[in-house]
């Protein structure tokens, strides 16, 4: 045996407490075989042997997420290749002597970081640090007596007590137990709490959803009710929640947004590249002069690129979690606003999510199933007069109804064992003894030999037997747990009973228990489905229970598949599943976490709704994970979002808001990619056709600081009705065609006003200048107000009033811009009416243009 020990050690220290070797291969072993294999005992382990088990195995303790200063996310806030660009841009003009350039680039990438940092520190970060999920101490022993440790103490081979209020500290087996039920349905998803048995359990099947392991108790469980003495199997990361809090524990995988976000940035970046180096060299051929060819194409280069994105998302997508707040809803990590909004598909799991995490008492009936008023007072006397610990479905019992029972005296009572399945007590009512048993219906069909029925008694023949049982069975297929009633009138009475008398009882009927959906489930399906919104279920319950609770809410069941058949089922072959199946039962964590995983490669965006440490993986894995406040931490930490009210309805403008988000984010972008677009791309013409430039370095940066400064009003903005109808993804090709039909267009009417000012005015350099920064800021700034709309603007859709404000406001600024001291400063001259109101035209002209051309955009790829 020390061998034997020597090598487990040995094992355990070369994997560096990463692996523990003892697993549920001994859930069928006797408890002296157990013990010896564990080199324990029923008096624990001794200091010095825990002490050194402590070393090799290491802490009890989930893996935590690395935790960072606030300063280190600030700065990692400077990341984003667009800031990264503008600092190049600004360092690379202050070492060319141009400070004003340098300061309102730096400026515009400092603002941006600054706000975007602030609002998303402001709405909530995700929490970094699991927090534990079991008590701080365990009672356990150690030298032959009970000991309170912290539960990061605890070893394999240690010996604990459990008491019903307890959490479950490790992976244990049970060696001896007392009326021991255990909720586990944070693991599991089984609404009701499981029984569980010191006896030995012979199963292939080891996952913590297995009924079969009857013996095991998994840590993060809690404790019903009842007493046992276990052993520890695993701790740390070798348990079932320990796998689950090493996965957590890694980097966050990029969510929709994120990619879209992403796949955006570097596409403007591929563009500006080659814009500023096409740019450089006309200018340099054509002009003679490097260094001002240099400083154009960087001045294009912060022209093109869309600096105030960062802030633009920051903000909308704080405001959309401000919304929400209002709403009793926590949106920990901002980006799950847009991925709110762009969910196609919500899995959510069952247990305590669409149902209350509540037993309730649904029917009382005879064995025919019609409602029966005495089958529910005699399990309702049964409950009250039981002196065991009183589990759950006692305590379910005794809260439905109050009976006047302390006229029935009790005499005895037979307590529950787990190898009978039944208990009983003993009362005196109508004058005679009357032993009423409640328990497992298949046991209780043993001890029954006749049954009631309208207030007569029948003898039980087995013709009439297998009826009874079909009617218990049609209990059982829809979804509820069912236990049986009898009893018997003892013709001689005694003093004391036992388990001998639980014989020749008469059936009385059946009691029918189950988690019934949340009132505002069923409203919350149809909320979901008027948007568009697939539903799915993924559970780690049953199937006949959750199939009953899904027909219950009125979710239309497409097909139902359990984790059996999902671990056989190839990656092909389970993207066709999840696409075609609406319930997913008996799952363990990681078959959910797959099923997220197969919906993101049929291209959906995928939510998750769930409260249980079996939720966390599926979780973190989908685009959006959304939890309750009454969850456990690690399904709270793992979620993207926290619902605070019981209220289900809130997804539904949970949704709505990320649309609204989203919907703003995508107006300067498009307006933005059009614009600039088209303005570097009237540059770069410019740059063949005119002996000057068309805009000075510093004139292209004020242009684009006034213009960006108008943006900012965009998160206030309403979003059509018509535009949250449906979810809506990142599209990059989308904004492609965007960017390519809006920005020459934008350059159609640049190169009008470059033909008026040249050949109709004669316009010098410095008035060219002024004139084209007036139309160009005008344009940028106003064609918001065209493009942020399907619709007519200012007719059938009005902007919000700061978006009308702020585009005035900035407008104003740029005209009287040249009439001031300042204007000189910039290079500009003050134009003449007659050159203004031309200008006005041009604007004019080009608005409407945008209208048109938007109308047949929308017709031909969508809005």
């Amino acid at each position: 045996m020390e061998h034997a020990h020597k090598k487990i050690t040995n094992t355990m220290i070369n994997n560096h407490h990463k692996q523990q070797v003892f697993d549920f291969d001994h859930i069928g072993c006797s408890t002296e075989v157990l013990l010896a294999k564990l080199n324990t005992s029923l008096k624990g382990l001794s200091e010095k042997d825990a002490q050194q088990r402590l070393k090799e195995y290491g802490p009890n303790a989930p893996a935590k997420k690395k935790k960072y200063s606030i300063l280190f996310q600030f700065i990692s806030k400077f990341a984003n290749p667009l800031v990264i660009v503008l600092l190049f841009i600004s360092v690379f003009s202050l070492f060319l002597g141009q400070k004003a350039s340098a300061i309102i680039v730096g400026a515009m990438a400092s603002m941006s970081v600054i706000l975007s940092f602030v609002q998303e520190y402001r709405a909530g970060k995700e929490a970094e640090k699991l927090r534990e999920m079991v008590r701080t101490t365990a009672t356990v022993y150690r030298d032959g007596k009970p000991k309170e440790i912290s539960i990061k103490d605890i070893v394999p081979g240690d010996i604990i007590d459990l008491f019903a209020g307890d959490m479950v500290p490790a992976d244990l087996r049970i060696l001896q137990a007392k009326d021991l039920f255990i909720n586990q349905s944070t693991l599991t998803g089984e609404s009701l709490p499981v029984e569980k048995t010191p006896m030995p359990v012979h199963s292939t099947n080891k996952t913590p959803t297995s009924p079969e392991l009857i013996n095991i108790a998994f840590m993060g469980s809690s404790v019903v009710s009842g007493t046992a003495l276990a052993v520890v199997l695993k701790t740390g990361l070798s348990t079932q929640f320990g796998e689950i809090s090493r996965k957590l524990a890694t980097a966050d995988q990029p969510t929709s947004f994120d990619k879209g976000i992403r796949k955006f940035t570097w596409l403007m970046i591929k563009i500006m590249i080659i814009l500023v180096i096409l740019i450089c060299v006309i200018n340099f051929f054509t002009k003679g002069n490097f260094t001002e060819a240099l400083l154009f194409s960087l001045a294009v280069a912060v022209g093109l690129t869309p600096e105030m994105l960062p802030m633009i998302v920051a903000v909308n997508l704080s405001k959309g979690a401000i919304a929400m707040s209002k709403k009793q809803v926590i949106v920990k990590r901002l980006s799950s606003m847009q991925n709110f909004g762009a969910m196609t598909v919500l899995c959510t799991d069952k247990t305590g999510t669409l149902t209350l995490d509540k037993i309730v008492l649904e029917k009382h009936c005879d064995v025919f199933r019609k409602e029966n008023e005495d089958v529910l007072r005699f399990a309702y006397i049964n409950s009250f007069y039981q002196t065991g610990l009183k589990n759950i479905i006692d305590k379910t019992i005794l809260k439905h109804i109050k009976f006047m029972v302390k006229q029935y005296k009790k005499i005895d009572e037979i307590p529950f064992d787990f190898s009978r399945k039944v208990m009983s007590v003993v009362v005196e009512m109508e004058g005679k003894h009357r032993i009423i048993t409640k328990g497992s219906p298949e046991e209780v069909f043993k001890r029954c030999k006749r049954y009631a029925l309208n207030g007569n008694i029948f003898p039980l023949e087995d013709s009439i037997l297998t009826n009874l049982k079909k009617e218990y069975e049609s209990l059982s297929d829809e979804g509820f747990r069912v236990l049986a009633v009898a009893y018997k009138d003892m013709e001689i009475p005694k003093d004391t009973y036992s388990k001998d008398d639980e014989s020749d009882l008469v059936l009385k009927g059946y009691l029918a228990f189950l988690d019934p959906p949340k009132p505002t489930t069923r409203k919350t399906i149809e909320a979901l489905k008027d948007l568009g919104i697939e539903f799915k279920v993924l559970t780690g319950d049953n199937e006949l229970v959750t199939k009953k609770i899904c027909s219950e809410v009125g979710l239309d069941i497409q097909g139902l598949i359990t984790g059996d058949q999902i671990e056989t089922a190839t990656d092909d072959e389970l993207q066709t599943i999840a696409e075609k199946k609406t319930i997913f039962a008996r799952l363990s964590p990681l078959q959910k976490e797959r099923i997220i995983h197969a919906l993101h490669k049929n291209n959906h965006v995928v939510g998750y709704l769930g409260d249980g440490i079996n939720d966390a993986l599926a979780l973190k894995a989908a685009d959006v994970g959304i939890s309750v406040n009454n969850a456990v931490d690690i399904a709270k930490e793992s979620a993207d979002i926290i619902l605070l009210q019981k209220s289900l309805l809130v997804l539904k403008d949970g949704i709505i808001e990320g649309r609204r988000t989203f919907g703003n984010i995508l107006k300067y972008i498009k307006m933005g990619t059009s614009s600039n677009f088209g303005n570097m791309f009237s540059m770069t013409g410019a740059s063949f056709i005119l002996p000057f430039l068309p805009m000075l370095p510093i004139q292209i940066l004020l242009n684009n600081f006034l213009y960006d400064i108008s943006q900012i009003a965009i998160p206030s903005d309403s979003v059509d009705e018509e535009y949250l109808a449906k979810s809506r993804a990142w599209n990059i090709d989308y904004i492609k065609k965007f960017m390519l039909v809006f920005g020459p267009l934008s350059s159609i009417f640049d190169f009008v006003t470059f033909g008026v000012l040249w050949f109709i005015f004669s316009a010098s350099q410095e008035l060219f200048h002024t004139a084209w920064f007036l139309e160009s800021l005008c344009t940028q700034t106003l064609v918001i107000h065209i493009i942020r709309t399907n619709k007519k603007p200012f007719i059938e859709s009005m902007p919000s009033q700061f978006l009308m404000f702020m585009s005035i406001y900035i407008i104003t600024i740029g005209f009287i811009l040249p009439f001031t001291p300042l204007g000189k400063h910039f290079g500009f001259v003050i134009p003449s009416v007659t050159l203004l109101l031309t200008l006005t035209a041009i604007i004019v002209a080009y608005l409407s243009t945008v209208q048109f051309v938007k109308n047949w955009f929308v017709k031909k790829y969508g809005y």
